[in-house]
């Protein structure tokens, strides 16, 4: 997906400042260069979920603008170090220590808020090297492929998810590797 930013100047409040445009492909299979509408990322923020859903399965960021706007946000390096500070609270509120990520500061035990939703310990604490792993890739400077971001935005999301429900069938250790190496790519 690329993304390009240009600084405009117009009467219009709405288009003052950045106007982003972005590869989608046409209906005869070409990329053709959009202005990302402000709506676009409306859309995005209001469908995340699916969104995500989508893109973690593997759908092209470049076959509708809200996938695009949505991918623009989970390629964020702010979005990535809110995912990585969100699996060290969930290592932290289990008891296991949480890595120190790369540009933060390690929180102090006292400092992590408790999670608001009950969490499935045992099964965390199982896989907790794997989420610690997953917390430093995203921690890292650099891009990153957005079908893994999607992957840990839907497994951190997901309140039906094994992160969070026991009798949810999936295997915690298997999704987390799954979306590791997702990222790896």
């Amino acid at each position: 997906m690329t993304i390009t930013a240009d600084s405009t100047r117009t009467g219009r409040l709405a288009d003052r400042g950045r106007t982003m445009h972005v590869l989608l492909d046409d209906d005869l299979g070409r990329l053709t260069l959009r202005r990302l509408r402000p709506w676009h990322r409306m859309l995005a923020r209001c469908r995340a979920a699916r969104l995500d859903r989508e893109l973690a399965d593997g759908a092209s960021p470049e076959s509708s603008a809200s996938l695009a706007a949505r991918a623009i946000r989970l390629t964020s390096m702010e979005l990535h170090r809110d995912l990585a500070t969100s699996l060290q609270r969930i290592l932290a509120a289990t008891g296991e220590p949480a890595p120190a990520l790369p540009g933060t500061a390690h929180p102090s035990p006292g400092a992590t808020h408790p999670p608001r939703v009950p969490l499935r310990l045992a099964r965390i604490s199982q896989s907790a090297p794997l989420l610690a792993e997953l917390a430093s890739h995203l921690a890292e400077p650099g891009p990153v492929p957005v079908r893994g971001v999607a992957m840990v935005s839907q497994l951190l999301a997901d309140g039906t998810g094994p992160l969070y429900r026991g009798a949810c069938r999936d295997d915690l250790g298997a999704v987390i590797q799954r979306a590791a190496h997702a990222l790896a790519r």
